[in-house]
């Protein structure tokens, strides 16, 4: 299947910053490693992209790569996603409230055809 990740939802990954995954190595191997993007969101980002959750889609932005959001893969369980924590701000009608954060990852690994389009 050719998902492509949701225009709507650019923003979420737009600030990310690419980095590598080192996944703990069983006795004797080498510890796997993977690209990811790392991004800070609110909480309600995060609610409304869960729904997407390990699932592989493809980006408009960067041709020739995927991003899957990790949530709950055992394999990736250091890169769940983590309290980013909070900032407190006052609206301009003088309200105060405090806006939550996640630390989330995509993997992020390049698309690869088998097949003519």
């Amino acid at each position: 299947m050719r998902r492509m990740w949701p225009e709507e939802f650019n923003a979420i990954i737009s600030g990310a910053e690419e980095v590598m995954l080192e996944t703990p190595a069983e006795a004797g191997e080498a510890p796997l490693q993977r690209k990811a993007l790392k991004a800070r969101i609110t909480m309600q980002d995060y609610e409304r992209i869960w729904p997407l959750a390990e699932m592989r889609f493809r980006l408009g932005e960067r041709d020739g790569k995927a991003i899957t959001l990790i949530t709950t893969n055992p394999h990736y369980h250091p890169w769940h996603p983590k309290d980013g924590g909070s900032v407190d701000s006052v609206s301009d009608s003088g309200r105060h409230y405090k806006t939550d954060y996640l630390v989330v990852h995509f993997l992020l690994d390049d698309v690869k055809e088998t097949s003519p389009a």
